[in-house]
Formats: structure tokens, C-alpha cells, sequence
């Protein structure tokens, strides 16, 4: 059975985007190429940057998808962890609010991907 096992954010800009996210979830690259950076999350689990065409990267594509953190803990740890990371500058879409999947709330990166923190299912 095959399941998936990269996650790929289109950016523009991969080292900028690199940094951002670096930051953001205290990791490091598995991977760095000029175009293309790699972290992995999980055993064979990859998270990866992209710009896709090298130098014809298209920039004003609106950005669709979301990535998501499930974090452990109660709706207080949602909003420390968005305490933090708005402590970093993030763009913030949706402030934490309760939803019918628990506490939630929605940040952007640098491109305008939208990054959804909520807590485990």
C-alpha cells in the first residue's frame, strides 16, 4: 500500500521561505538545493520548499492549499503557541478562535501559504 510521504509548499523564494520555516518549527533542512529544500518530519516523511521552475517561478499564483500542526495539549497550548510565533512577526489570517475540530488559528508565510495550527483529532 503506498501513502503519501512528501508534502510540497510551492515559494518563491526558497531561501527566504527556508528561513521562515526553519524558524517557525525549530527545525533544520534534511536537503538544500538552490530550487528545492527538504525537511524531514517524520521517518520517510518529507516537508518540502519548491519553487518549481527555477527562474519562471510564477509568482502571482494565489496560494490554495494549507499546512497543518496538530498540537498535543488544550486549547492553552494553541494560543502559547500562537503567542510565539506572532511574538516572530507571522502574518496572521484567523486569530485562535474554537472551531468544531477544537481551537484554531491560521498564519501565513511569506507567500501567502496558509499555515493552520489546531489540536490532535
Amino acid at each position: 500500500m503506498s501513502t503519501p510521504n512528501l508534502f510540497l509548499i510551492y515559494v518563491t523564494d526558497v531561501e527566504r521561505a527556508t528561513a521562515f520555516y526553519s524558524d517557525l518549527f525549530d527545525m533544520e533542512p534534511a536537503m538544500v538545493t538552490p530550487r528545492y529544500v527538504s525537511f524531514e518530519v517524520a521517518p520517510g516523511v518529507l516537508f518540502a520548499l519548491w519553487n518549481g521552475h527555477g527562474n519562471n517561478a510564477v509568482t502571482t499564483a494565489t496560494r490554495t492549499s494549507e499546512v497543518g500542526l496538530m498540537t498535543p495539549g488544550s486549547a492553552a497550548a494553541v494560543d502559547a503557541l500562537y503567542s510565539q510565533w506572532t511574538s516572530k512577526g507571522v502574518t496572521v489570517i484567523e486569530e485562535p478562535h474554537d472551531a468544531v475540530f477544537g481551537r484554531t488559528f491560521v498564519i501565513t508565510d511569506p507567500d501567502g501559504n496558509l499555515i493552520r495550527v489546531s489540536p490532535f483529532d
